[in-house]
């Protein structure tokens, strides 16, 4: 059964919407990472902050949905609204689903109600508990919207995005939709910034994936929304992998193992040899650990002449958000209008940590081969050693 990303919907530090993010990434503009103070106490982390202004609330909802993470949601989800409404138009509104991936939801604001509570006794007027809830995004698009299909969440830490989009596939592959829409969303709150802080994860510099100087990831902020059909579109859908460690609460198998697992069973779901993939969308947090076995899981699989890259010295990571819209870059590679199919670049201080394999890391400038069918996938490998690998294509 073929399925297609007909449409995307895209915000985060570079740009809101497609072609102002497409711009900024494949120039490799990292202008939008920018060190602030607030969140750390201390200390001014560079974070991958959202600058745009962000749609409100609608009326009917602002009492109860009204929260930073919604907003950001609404800004991707309003630029694929008619391709949505479409959809509902056509199929029925009980036959389109949607599946988001989060982590931190509306907690920045419900970390402000808990401290007034703390601090006068009382809960404030306007703190809602719903803030918090890990289906709360995916229920506040299904209110705007008015879809009836199967709506839900899912929060499996850094690959919760990616997972959305594995969900969705399900959800058509089992005729239980005729659409999904499908992707990712995070926002920035102290209580992930500071717990990663706590775990001496967190780069005070701007990020260096797969440097020997790598010291820790810089985190972002991002949605990212797909409209899944098995109607043909600009990319095709041509499946995924999925694996656990089951090795550590926060670290991954030094070895690779789970993220390898993953990468092979996605291949097998496509119907590939790990020969046809052209490009490859790295986890890359630039943390110790993580860029270690992933060096390896990629050159075990795939050895060193694919072209691959990590863009979270762009983006930094936007944690549950980070699968949807690194897949969103894929899509963007693939959907480019110049004839080259720019691909995003790698930008790091070009030192490499001789303990790890080589990797051919892409350049502003570098693109997908011209001629025939292009396939690209992307990683996401998460707390707990939760992977998920996703592939993309041409459509055939």
């Amino acid at each position: 059964m073929n399925m297609y990303l007909n449409a995307l919907g895209v915000i985060c530090n570079l740009g809101a919407g497609k072609a102002a993010v497409a711009e900024a990434l494949f120039a490799g503009d990292d202008s939008g990472i920018r060190s602030e103070h607030g969140w750390i106490p201390q200390h001014e982390p560079p974070l991958g902050s959202v600058k745009a202004q962000l749609p409100p609330i609608p009326a009917t909802l602002i009492e109860r949905r009204n929260n930073r993470n919604n907003r950001l949601l609404l800004a991707a989800a309003l630029e694929i609204e008619a391709d949505i409404r479409a959809a509902m138009e056509r199929y029925g509104h009980a036959r389109v689903g949607i599946v988001l991936g989060t982590s931190t939801t509306g907690i920045e604001e419900a970390t402000h109600g808990i401290g007034a509570y703390r601090r006068d006794g009382a809960w404030p007027e306007d703190y809602r508990y719903a803030h918090q809830e890990l289906g709360a995004p995916a229920e506040f698009l299904a209110e705007w919207l008015s879809v009836s299909g199967p709506c839900y969440g899912i929060s499996t830490a850094c690959t919760s995005g990616a997972r959305a989009l594995l969900s969705a596939q399900r959800l058509l592959r089992l005729g239980v939709c005729d659409a999904v829409v499908c992707g990712g969303v995070d926002t920035l709150c102290r209580l992930a910034i500071n717990g990663f802080h706590a775990l001496e994860a967190i780069d005070m510099q701007r990020c260096d994936p797969f440097s020997r100087h790598r010291r820790g990831i810089n985190i972002g902020e991002a949605a990212a929304l797909f409209l899944m059909t098995r109607e043909r579109g600009p990319v095709q859908w041509l499946g995924g992998g999925a694996s656990s460690d089951a090795y550590h609460m926060s670290s991954p198998d030094p070895e690779g193992t789970g993220a390898t697992t993953a990468m092979r069973n996605a291949l097998q779901s496509a119907g590939l040899e790990a020969t046809r993939i052209d490009y490859i969308n790295l986890h890359g947090t630039a943390t110790e650990l993580n860029d270690s076995m992933e060096s390896r899981a990629v050159a075990g699989v795939f050895g060193s002449a694919v072209p691959c890259s990590s863009t979270k010295s762009l983006t930094g990571h936007t944690l549950a958000a980070a699968g949807a819209l690194e897949a969103a870059f894929c899509w963007l590679s693939l959907a480019d209008s110049r004839s080259e199919r720019r691909l995003p670049p790698h930008l790091w201080d070009g030192e490499a940590d001789s303990a790890l394999p080589a990797l051919n890391f892409t350049h502003v400038g570098s693109h997908l081969p011209t001629g025939g069918r292009r396939y690209i996938m992307s990683n996401s490998f998460a707390f707990g050693g939760n992977n998920a690998c996703l592939i993309f294509g041409d459509p055939a």
